[in-house]
């Protein structure tokens, strides 16, 4: 588990979410069930790299974290996501974006 990212000096919740509801989002890398999504097996697959969804609420975690509920219309699964988890499927301004912490390369 030495690969593990902690970007625990990060606080996005001092800001506005980046995405909105109803915004169109691209997943930036696969995401399997770790457990916590109700009615898949450990390790079953809920959303592609590459997928489309769209933000159907916005939550916290650990009073830190922005959390988008994406509803992936391939898949048909609504998963938990980060903001460095998801990338715009349309063009925006950047300006409005808050700096990620440097991930370290897999």
């Amino acid at each position: 588990m030495s690969n593990i990212v902690r970007d625990s000096d990060v606080v996005e919740i001092t800001h506005p979410p980046f995405f909105s509801f109803g915004d169109k989002v691209r997943a930036k890398r696969n995401v399997r069930n770790d457990g916590t999504y109700a009615g898949k097996e450990i390790g079953d697959l809920l959303c592609r790299k590459g997928e489309i969804g769209y933000v159907v609420s916005i939550g916290t975690f650990l009073q830190q974290f922005y959390i988008y509920a994406v509803e992936f219309t391939e898949s048909g699964n609504r998963v938990g996501m980060k903001r460095k988890e998801l990338d715009p499927a349309t063009p925006r301004d950047e300006e409005d974006d808050i700096p990620l912490p440097e991930e370290l390369s897999a």
